[in-house]
């Protein structure tokens, strides 16, 4: 739409200070004469844009400009704040809050209490966390190698990876990247790498594909469950898996019926239920969870 593509525009402006139209025209898969268009259409919005010829110029915003209010609703502008404020839950700092005040030109009814949308990114690895996020960007935006040491259900490793995405997904920060001890695009979760290292070394970007995330592709659900749980499991069942996941029975006790993708996480999960639980189905990982049951008790005898 074009409206998007004005604020892409103009977010383009903001951060870079001055680009080219072919360079607007290429991001945004437009004409060039298109983007000459939608820079005439800012400027009747009252944007102060100016163009300069020659080497070293292209298109730039004036200096000490905050964009106006008028070119997003209230509601837009409060969506973006919900947004950017998640980023700052992750670092504990202001920095999209400030970027979000140079959006609003600094009006204040945008920034406080009527904001009804909050999202916290935060978590129990936040002091972790931030230090390796601040270190991918600067890896991504310099494409700059990264090494450290993964750790795996497999094993730990040492990784050298290019990276081209920071991602946050299933509640967790992930890092996709070239991986050149596996020659391949890899996905790393960020709570299981260690000694990140931001090195001096640069590499020439490649055409990177975007990360197939589905969870039929990440997480193939191919072990069917089928389990009996006590009633007071019930507020568990629906916080993790919705009210859809079971069925009441006649004793009170509900039918659980799930598709998971491990056998090992399964088993695990169900040993957090205690008493509480009883496998049915798979009936070859009923033997596993015996004898896990089994030499736990052994550690207590």
């Amino acid at each position: 739409m074009k409206i998007d593509r004005l604020i892409g525009i103009l977010s383009i402006l903001l951060q870079k200070g001055t680009v080219t139209a072919p360079e607007l025209a290429e991001k945004f898969e437009v004409s060039r004469r298109t983007i000459n268009r939608d820079i005439e259409d800012l400027c009747m919005a009252g944007i102060p844009i100016a163009t300069r010829q020659g080497a070293g110029g292209g298109i730039s915003i004036m200096d000490g400009y905050a964009v106006s209010r008028t070119v997003l609703t209230a509601p837009e502008m409060r969506d973006i704040l919900a947004g950017l404020r998640s980023l700052d839950s992750t670092s504990g700092t202001n920095r999209y809050r400030t970027l979000m005040e140079k959006l609003s030109a600094g009006s204040s009814d945008f920034l406080s209490g009527d904001q009804s949308v909050l999202i916290d990114l935060s978590s129990w690895y936040k002091s972790s966390l931030a230090p390796k996020i601040q270190a991918i960007r600067d890896a991504i935006d310099g494409c700059r190698l990264l090494t450290f040491t993964y750790y795996s259900p497999y094993g730990e490793t040492k990784r050298a990876v290019e990276p081209y995405y920071l991602i946050f997904r299933w509640g967790s920060w992930y890092v996709w990247g070239w991986c050149r001890s596996k020659e391949d695009f890899r996905l790393f979760k960020l709570n299981r790498l260690e000694g990140l290292t931001l090195t001096d070394e640069r590499f020439e970007r490649r055409d990177a594909p975007l990360p197939d995330l589905g969870d039929e592709r990440v997480f193939p659900a191919n072990i069917h469950v089928v389990a009996l749980f006590e009633s007071e499991c019930k507020w568990r069942l629906v916080e993790e898996y919705s009210s859809g996941c079971y069925e009441v029975q006649s004793d009170g006790r509900l039918l659980f019926t799930q598709d998971f993708t491990n056998g090992e996480n399964l088993i695990t999960w169900l040993l957090t239920f205690r008493d509480k639980v009883r496998l049915i189905e798979p009936k070859e990982l009923r033997r596993e969870l015996h004898d896990a049951l089994v030499g736990a008790a052994k550690q207590y005898e």
